[in-house]
């Protein structure tokens, strides 16, 4: 299809989406969502000799940042005098939340696919939205089905391939470096598809322009790492095995990935690492913290040991949907002993 790998790359400067767009979504869904507050844990930060502030999406509607680019592409269609009936999408868990959620909101009716193995929870809470769940053998028969659905008529809510959804995604961190007390040196974002990434990138643009952008993502789950060091995208043929459920997505899209080339890249954490973080992040701030987010403190700890200099971050903490099963994963092991400190040279 392209001639040369520049050929590739200018395709996909023509899908990047612009800043405003970030903003715009803000004004548009503030008054539907929570404004999510920043949290910080002063003992962290003295262990660490850093500063961490956190995005709590865990407390967002639904339990995750989702709900914000869901809300988003309804609220954009409606203004636009186009919003449908009926709308379909796929997802592991938080998405469908959150389409659940906005298209009650919005008195649409919602279908959506799901793999067999998602989290129980997140199948019954989008189930209690209201929403129309169909269980897939697998998160790619999942994705095939629901684009059979969008050329039946359905719209389609992709979780992360989408304008308004990525706008929509972007207002977490629009919001966060607003009510920060000083911009941050590097913000980590947990990276499953890549629409969470692709708005913060947008949103430091508009407010934080010398902010450095990192995703983080699980070492069995890596489809973005390798992406970006292979210059093209790599996809999973199933959905990969890893404790952090909220990513294990098959591929990032074009559209992401080309935000995505120009973050700082990607740094990934092995899953004792991410167990590690979530048990310590529910300790520190008193909440419920998927493993998901607790992937984004695990990388950015890999990248503090190697700074020099005291540095601000922010961490998006991106949800809070956790099963009983999950939740004994998690604490079957207590690693709350080893102190997470980092050694001063």
């Amino acid at each position: 299809m392209f001639k040369t790998q520049d050929d590739y790359k200018s395709t996909l400067k023509k899908l990047e989406l612009k800043p405003d767009l970030v903003k715009q979504a803000y004004e548009r869904i503030k008054g539907s969502i929570t404004r999510t507050p920043i949290l910080s844990s002063s003992q962290l930060n003295r262990w660490l000799g850093h500063d961490i502030y956190f995005k709590m999406e865990s407390f967002q509607k639904v339990g995750a940042f989702k709900a914000r680019g869901a809300i988003n592409t309804l609220l954009t269609l409606k203004d636009n005098n186009f919003l449908p009936k009926e709308v379909v999408s796929f997802s592991s868990g938080n998405h469908a939340q959150a389409v659940a959620w906005a298209a009650a909101k919005m008195g649409v009716k919602a279908n959506i696919l799901m793999s067999q193995h998602a989290s129980p929870i997140k199948i019954q809470a989008a189930k209690a939205y209201g929403a129309n769940i169909i269980l897939c053998k697998s998160r790619k028969e999942a994705e095939e089905t629901a684009y059979s659905y969008a050329e039946n008529g359905s719209y389609l809510i992709p979780p992360y391939d989408h304008e308004s959804v990525i706008a929509g995604q972007g207002t977490a961190a629009y919001e966060a470096l607003q009510d920060m007390p000083k911009k941050p040196n590097a913000i980590f974002v947990p990276v499953g598809g890549g629409g969470l990434i692709s708005g913060t990138y947008l949103a430091k643009k508009l407010l934080s322009p010398g902010s450095k952008v990192f995703g983080a993502e699980p070492e069995l789950a890596n489809d973005a790492a390798k992406s970006l060091e292979d210059g093209k995208i790599f996809k999973f043929e199933d959905s990969p095995e890893t404790i952090a459920d909220g990513v294990q997505t098959l591929s990032i899209s074009e559209r992401t990935f080309a935000h995505l080339m120009n973050t700082e890249g990607i740094i990934t954490a092995s899953e004792n690492e991410i167990i590690y973080w979530t048990q310590w992040l529910t300790h520190l701030l008193k909440a419920s913290v998927e493993p998901s987010c607790a992937l984004a403190m695990a990388s950015s700890f890999k990248w503090l040991k190697e700074q020099r200099g005291k540095k601000t971050l922010l961490v998006i903490i991106s949800g809070a949907n956790l099963s009983a099963k999950k939740q004994k994963e998690i604490w079957s092991k207590d690693y709350l002993e080893d102190l997470p400190i980092i050694q001063k040279n």
